[in-house]
């Protein structure tokens, strides 16, 4: 018990959930006061809500696309959130955390099942951008062309294939005084797949290009925004990041030598669901 609470007082439990199309992230507060994060497929909507029945929560906040049948199923009234608002509050937070909100706008690439591009600054947020391409394209692709389709499989596979085998870079069509580009940049995503001297490639090389494919262009879109904003700061986050060091490091390379500054938002996963817990703790 702290000295501002009496025996009468009751301590408030709030939780808040981002229930997006594929994943439920679900940010809480221990007793300490530190956050704390849990992961669950969205598919499985019994078990997110009995995770937070689990809680026994007084307050639920919620955001995403499964924000109204999540409310439905747990039968109670929670304070619902506009997703690109939850986003935007969960990232400064976030950011504070790390001593790395000075106030200054910065873009919110959010890699989801897709990924949405925001441009926040203080309470201000809106969307500036986006593009298709993110974790339902990773998934979807990897199960059409390796038969894969458990994410964590899929990103280690990544980690040990070769894009080399399945991209055609500019090396293969180029020496290295004929252009001004490095040799491993990518002329053309899954480029040597139509070559009948290219040798088969192996689940871990179509793995890692697939990753590939949806890393650089990400990177690549949200600095194209960045330069059409003026805005050089990009903070990646969303459930595609989460336990996929290989994408990680992409976004992080390609965004640097775009000459923008990248930051890879810790627990950048749940930054939706901390927007929505704020919320219903303020509400």
């Amino acid at each position: 018990m702290t000295p501002a609470q009496t025996p009468t007082e009751k301590v408030t439990r709030a939780i808040g959930v981002d229930v997006g199309a594929t994943l439920a992230k679900l940010a809480f507060r221990a007793p300490g006061g530190a956050l704390e994060f849990a992961l669950l497929p969205a598919a499985h909507a019994e078990a997110v809500a009995a995770r937070v029945r689990a809680f026994d929560p007084d307050r639920v906040g919620l955001t995403g696309c499964g924000a109204s049948a999540l409310e439905a199923r747990l039968g109670m009234t929670c304070r619902q959130s506009i997703e690109f608002e939850a986003w935007g509050r969960g990232s400064r937070s976030l950011l504070g955390n790390r001593g790395l909100d000075d106030g200054s706008p910065y873009l919110l690439v959010s890699v989801g099942t897709g990924t949405s591009v925001l441009r926040v600054e203080g309470t201000d947020v809106a969307r500036v951008g986006g593009t298709a391409l993110g974790g339902g394209t990773l998934m979807g692709l990897s199960s059409a062309l390796t038969g894969k389709t458990d994410y964590e499989e899929i990103c280690r596979l990544a980690e040990r294939g070769d894009r080399g085998r399945v991209d055609l870079q500019v090396a293969d069509l180029y020496s290295a005084s004929e252009i001004g580009l490095p040799g491993e940049t990518t002329a053309a995503a899954f480029g040597k797949l139509s070559r009948p001297e290219s040798e088969a490639p192996s689940v871990e090389d179509l793995s890692a290009a697939i990753l590939g494919l949806v890393g650089e262009n990400v990177a690549l879109i949200g600095c194209g925004i960045a330069y059409a904003t003026g805005v050089r700061r990009l903070v990646y986050g969303g459930g595609t990041l989460h336990d996929n060091p290989a994408l990680v490091s992409l976004l992080h390379a390609v965004t640097s030598m775009a000459g923008c500054e990248p930051i890879l938002l810790e627990h950048g996963s749940f930054a939706g669901a901390v927007g929505a817990l704020e919320s219903a703790g303020n509400s």
